[in-house]
């Protein structure tokens, strides 16, 4: 639950303050209900899953995105991780200390930070993912597998949306 009150009740309490005026309910449904799940995956991850390696949501994803794409510059992980320049420095420098990446000088442009995982971050990852996807699949589980593509797609159409339009 994202607050003291269910997401019943908050629909409840919504249509009681609202319902007289002119509003598009359904797309008002689809912001909340988004909002909301987002919110609850990613602190049910933060419980389970990343505090068993004392990762934060933010820590996280900047060892995927450079996992994924390494070596990478680190405005490109702020940018695939949809944080701010000094958030990454600051988490940059925590995972740096912990021994699961490292920053270096771009060779082709000296004023750009180049990061890569280090063998123990890799392992990490390795060894990470695996129980992450774990999770995933448990909160994918409410939904019917025949749908699960169909509502990935919805979600990739609302995020292309949004990206679009900024």
């Amino acid at each position: 639950m994202a607050g003291p009150h269910t997401l019943a009740e908050t629909e409840r309490q919504v249509e009681s303050k609202l319902g007289k005026l002119p509003l598009d309910y359904s797309a008002m449904a689809v912001a909340s209900n988004l909002f909301r799940a987002a919110t609850a995956v990613r602190n049910h991850f933060e419980r389970t899953v990343l505090a068993q390696n004392n990762l934060s949501w933010t820590a996280f994803v900047v060892l995927w995105v450079t996992w994924i794409w390494e070596p990478i510059e680190t405005r490109q992980i702020a940018l695939e991780g949809g944080f701010s320049k000094a958030t990454l420095t600051g988490v940059l420098s925590t995972l740096e200390v912990r021994g699961w990446l490292a920053r270096e000088r771009s060779e082709i442009d000296g004023r750009l930070v180049v990061v890569r995982l280090t063998p123990a971050g890799r392992s990490l990852m390795a060894d990470l993912f695996p129980a992450f996807n774990l999770q995933e699949q448990h909160i994918a589980g409410p939904v019917d597998p025949a749908r699960r593509d169909e509502l990935a797609e919805m979600l990739r159409l609302i995020t292309a949306g949004v990206e679009r339009t900024g």
